[in-house]
């Protein structure tokens, strides 16, 4: 078991040049129908999404496996906390069942995954309508020794790719 003393915390940040102006980039994080196009790492896909864009207003995402990774459907859901048009997203992220309730992931076999996280978008207009990206996953935890950081990490590269991919 961890002490907590021994819990070491590290935020996981993914910067990103887009090549799509700010206001298409901005679309493909806060409408559903576009979210689902690139949600998931490499391979996943994302079957159904739902936004309440709103500060307070709850969101629920939902991520496919492969199937030759089981098919299981994963998700995810938060409460946006801090939304400025075109510029910021703060919300909250954790595992949840489909219908959105929490899911403590311990009870899946990950005590050391993060019950409930804090996440920014930064959207930065630059020239040539383009767009930077800066995507902070505050408090990890990297006490197992920081596998799940690590995959988190490359999941998210991963999304960021298909997230650039799919305004082409």
């Amino acid at each position: 078991m961890t002490k907590e003393n021994d819990i070491k915390k590290q935020d996981l940040v993914v910067t990103r040049i887009i090549d799509a102006p700010v206001e298409l980039v901005w679309k493909a994080w806060t409408e559903p129908k576009r979210v689902m196009r690139w949600w998931g790492p490499k391979d996943y896909t994302s079957p159904s999404c739902k936004i309440d864009l709103r500060e307070g207003g709850k969101y629920l995402f939902c991520m496919r496996a492969p199937k030759d990774q089981g098919g299981q459907e994963m998700y995810s859901a938060g409460v946006y906390k801090k939304i400025l048009p075109l510029e910021l997203l703060e919300f909250t992220q954790g595992m949840a069942d489909k219908d959105g309730k929490s899911i403590d992931p311990a009870q899946m076999g990950m005590p050391d995954f993060p019950k409930e996280m804090r996440l920014e978008v930064v959207f930065k207009s630059k020239k040539c309508d383009m767009t930077e990206l800066f995507l902070t996953h505050y408090d990890w935890t990297v006490s197992d020794g920081g596998q799940m950081y690590v995959y988190a990490l490359a999941g998210w590269q991963q999304s960021m790719d298909k997230l650039a991919e799919s305004l082409k």
